[in-house]
């Protein structure tokens, strides 16, 4: 088979997957809330916790916002325990995305890098190499992006694993904390809670605005490299 056919059937088997996430979730009724971890995850024990964690990763392999699964764990198993519960499914679903592209996108995105779109994504994925952890570092922590195209790219762009994920971990750490604090605060009525979760938040916006403008990998996602 030609390299370009061989090519093109990785990335039609790269958006069936994303495609067969998007359609598991129009089955299940959506995204699951707090309705669901009421009725199947609370009072269930290391059960529950493990199917929290699986159901998790693959909402965030698929697309869901990471910040509402974070929300729920707080919301199921209080700010500790559901930050920590949460952080697993996210990495998890970020390795899962990662490892995705990176066996059946990287050759499509490299000819992409190096034809019409290389002077958007070449940049970044510059950046990305340069130093993969302080620049996943970076982006993770920014108030704006998108989880899925970051694990997409980073698989893509064939960055080092061990760095991409430590960086993705120690990156969704800020915004797990401040939504597992929102979550636990819906729950329990606790206005200190709900308080600090937004006091939180707004630090770790402003974190992340700062970083977008000084940071290499900030400036390539703007567009100024």
């Amino acid at each position: 088979m030609p390299e370009r056919w061989k090519s093109l059937a990785k990335l039609l088997v790269l958006a069936a997957g994303l495609l067969a996430g998007g359609a598991l979730l129009r089955q299940m009724g959506g995204v699951p809330g707090t309705g669901w971890m009421d009725r199947e995850i609370l009072g269930d024990g290391l059960r529950g916790e493990l199917v929290f964690v699986l159901v998790g990763a693959a909402l965030t392999a698929v697309g869901v916002p990471r910040q509402s699964i974070a929300f729920l764990g707080g919301y199921g198993f209080g700010t500790v325990l559901g930050t920590a519960l949460a952080l697993a499914a996210q990495l998890l679903g970020c390795a899962a995305g990662y490892f995705w592209a990176r066996l059946l996108g990287r050759s499509w995105a490299e000819r992409r890098i190096a034809g019409r779109f290389g002077h958007r994504l070449r940049p970044l994925r510059d950046a990305l190499r340069a130093n993969p952890f302080e620049a996943t570092l970076a982006l993770r922590l920014l108030p704006v992006g998108n989880n899925l195209a970051l694990n997409l790219l980073g698989g893509m762009a064939g960055l080092a694993a061990g760095p991409f994920l430590a960086g993705s971990a120690l990156g969704y750490l800020p915004q797990t904390v401040v939504f597992a604090l929102l979550g636990k605060g819906i729950r329990v009525e606790g206005a200190w809670q709900l308080g600090l979760g937004v006091a939180l938040f707004a630090v770790s916006a402003g974190l992340g605005l700062l970083l977008l403008r000084r940071h290499r990998a900030g400036r390539a996602l703007q567009g100024e490299d």
